[in-house]
């Protein structure tokens, strides 16, 4: 279900008097390269709870006391430089994804380079060793082995997405082993059912168990965690979604209308995920 089209995920529905909650882990790659890398001031960032803006306040582009809704457009350009040097993106992408000049966004990689200086000389040890020894290995010992096919940018960013894997699969272990009703883990995220009634105490009990999962992957630093909960007769909702459900469900209620026209029965389009 979370794999195809974003707008897929709106047939997700509570039955009545049950609820899910989707729970993930928030800016989990920014938080493990900051815990794997050892770099303070990345850590820091991350603890402060908007690594983006904190970024910017760092690196002398916004003022201390800046905010999101402040200084939108500049944690904007902080949140791609951020994000993409953890995919190896490079000044000219970077560029086009922003809009913005290429000297602007050679600028702006020079400016996290200086402010993360740690991050990147542990990125330079972590491709040398890889090369080296032509495998890379999490803290579990799940092992990518190093071909000539490797890309540059799949090393880069492997140690962020294998370690996140490891963080799921562990916290997965951890909320089943306690009688959490998982339906799904989701990247970087889980979705977990219960009673009405008893939610909010499962999505605290799941969060515990997520935030120690964290920390034995990363020895000691915890990935926050955000929480929606749906609620019947409410359905899984996403920013993303836009205006393609309305869209499919407009067409569906057309064939509706249309089959009662002829004498045929069909599904109402709006009991369309209820069974």
């Amino acid at each position: 279900m979370f794999a195809p089209s974003v707008w897929l995920r709106r047939l997700i529905k509570p039955e009545p008097g049950r609820a899910l909650a989707y729970i993930d882990f928030t800016s989990q790659e920014i938080g493990i390269a900051a815990a794997l890398s050892g770099d303070q001031a990345m850590m820091d960032s991350y603890k402060s709870g908007d690594p983006y803006i904190n970024f910017a306040i760092q690196a002398g582009m916004a003022p201390v006391g800046a905010t999101k809704d402040s200084h939108e457009r500049i944690r904007k350009h902080c949140k791609a430089v951020l994000l993409g040097t953890l995919y190896g993106k490079q000044a000219r992408a970077i560029a086009e994804d922003l809009g913005i000049t290429l000297l602007e966004s050679q600028s702006l990689l020079r400016t996290h380079r200086r402010t993360y200086s740690v991050f990147w000389q542990w990125v330079e040890r972590v491709g040398n060793h890889a090369m080296l020894l032509s495998h890379i290995d999490t803290c579990f010992g799940w092992r990518l082995h190093i071909t000539e096919f490797t890309k540059p940018t799949s090393l880069l960013n492997h140690p962020m997405q294998s370690h996140g894997a490891e963080m799921l699969r562990l916290a997965c272990c951890f909320l089943t082993e306690i009688g959490l009703n998982v339906c799904a883990p989701v990247h970087d995220a889980v979705l977990i059912e219960a009673a009405e009634e008893e939610i909010e105490e499962r999505v605290r009990q799941a969060q515990v168990q997520m935030a120690r999962a964290s920390r034995i992957v990363l020895e000691g630093f915890e990935i926050r965690t955000d929480v929606d909960i749906i609620r019947c007769p409410d359905r899984y909702d996403d920013p993303r979604i836009g205006e393609m459900w309305n869209r499919v469900m407009g067409l569906l209620e057309q064939i509706e209308n249309a089959s009662e026209s002829c004498g045929q029965k069909t599904t109402n389009p709006s009991q369309v995920g209820d069974k």
